[in-house]
């Protein structure tokens, strides 16, 4: 098991979280959502607070938080606006794992220290516009030129591109290999020649995040830029399967953070409206909404630590992580419906905080896995697990 931070140091940390969260960044969302974007004051006391950093090793100036650690405090931030999560979430996340779980020597001291102050943001560009799902199909290009890879094609939906100062970037390597064998992973700086990041799209939900295409037209880097060296050249899937399942578990976590206040939110409204002579909350067709959304996020909840702590203790959780992300993004889904439900038309009114989260959360049952991608991993891990 990793050993994280101290328990107490960890208590203390996640205290600064839970009251960041209610006194700067709940006040900050209907600004957020109006400007489509995070006050400049907030992103600097993010900074400072060091969660860019959270899951970065201590010897390269992280936090060095564990899984199980990281899931709480994932929770916590994500009581607030999703889009303060979508700040830090590529640097703590997808953007920095693949460095910290298969990078070099070299490119770990190059890169993590400055991912953990918020100097660089790192994103994955992994998605194309082709290939979303189908991670195995990747048709971005790195061709081989002497001792120099060049790469071409065209990623889509990336995360925090427009602020990104480094890419992960996945491209096939071996053309005449299918699937996830001829696949690479780059570690490529945003200044590099060949590369146009395109204005951030615009989106159902979580203004203020920002995700763009990402063009490569004849990018040079050498092979030194492979993630892990070139003793990894092919190997690049395998470090996105790694990171994602990682990845899972911490959207699971943002599900249940937000689950939580959806329910507050509710519960609060139940007991302040009255309607047919009584307080909302004493109808027991209310009462049955709030039991089933207070049953799922105990569910989700639980299903998150256990994933987690399985993660931390044997470094993977395969089938885990998938359950944990079909379960509690699906449920957060139901949970929001009632949520909004209990409301009735005020719910669909944007003076109500319930109609911005019913938008933001839909997008978790689609990025880093659909849930039907999920479904597929599970039951195929079922079934290969009964029949071995």
């Amino acid at each position: 098991m990793a050993a994280g931070v101290d328990n107490d140091v960890f208590e203390q940390l996640l205290a600064v979280v839970e009251r960041f969260v209610r006194e700067r960044l709940i006040p900050a969302e209907r600004q957020v959502e109006a400007e489509d974007d995070i006050p400049a004051e907030i992103i600097d006391e993010i900074k400072e607070m060091g969660l860019f950093g959270l899951s970065t090793p201590e010897e390269f100036g992280g936090i060095g938080i564990n899984v199980p650690q990281e899931a709480r405090l994932i929770e916590a931030l994500c009581y607030a606006s999703l889009t303060f999560r979508s700040l830090i979430g590529t640097n703590v996340g997808i953007g920095s794992q693949g460095i910290v779980m298969d990078g070099t020597p070299e490119q770990k001291n190059r890169w993590l220290p400055d991912i953990a102050r918020g100097e660089v943001i790192a994103s994955f560009a992994l998605t194309e516009p082709d290939n979303g799902s189908d991670a195995g199909g990747i048709r971005t290009s790195a061709r081989r030129d002497g001792d120099d890879f060049v790469i071409n094609g065209t990623k889509r939906f990336i995360t925090n591109a427009v602020r990104a100062g480094l890419f992960t970037v996945f491209a096939r390597t071996d053309p005449d290999k299918p699937g996830a064998d001829g696949v690479s992973a780059f570690i490529v700086p945003a200044n590099t020649p060949g590369i146009t990041v395109s204005k951030p799209d615009r989106k159902l939900g979580q203004r203020g995040t920002k995700t763009s295409d990402v063009i490569f037209e004849g990018v040079r880097v050498p092979a030194s830029a492979i993630l892990g060296g070139p003793k990894r050249l092919h190997q690049g899937f395998r470090t996105a399967m790694k990171v994602l399942d990682r990845g899972r578990i911490h959207v699971g976590a943002m599900a249940v953070g937000q689950s939580q206040r959806m329910l507050d939110i509710a519960t609060d409204y139940a007991l302040s409206r009255r309607q047919f002579g009584k307080m909302l909350g004493e109808h027991q067709l209310v009462q049955g909404m709030l039991a089933d959304c207070q049953a799922e996020l105990h569910a989700a909840r639980a299903l998150v630590r256990a994933t987690a702590d399985t993660f931390d203790r044997e470094g993977k959780a395969i089938l885990e992580a998938s359950c944990t992300k079909y379960f509690c993004t699906e449920a957060a889904g139901r949970i929001a419906d009632r949520a909004l439900q209990i409301h009735g038309g005020a719910g669909y009114m944007a003076e109500y905080d319930i109609e911005r989260l019913y938008r933001d959360i839909r997008l978790l049952r689609i990025y880093e896995g659909t849930s039907q991608i999920q479904q597929l991993v599970i039951a195929r891990r079922t079934l290969a697990g009964r029949a071995a």
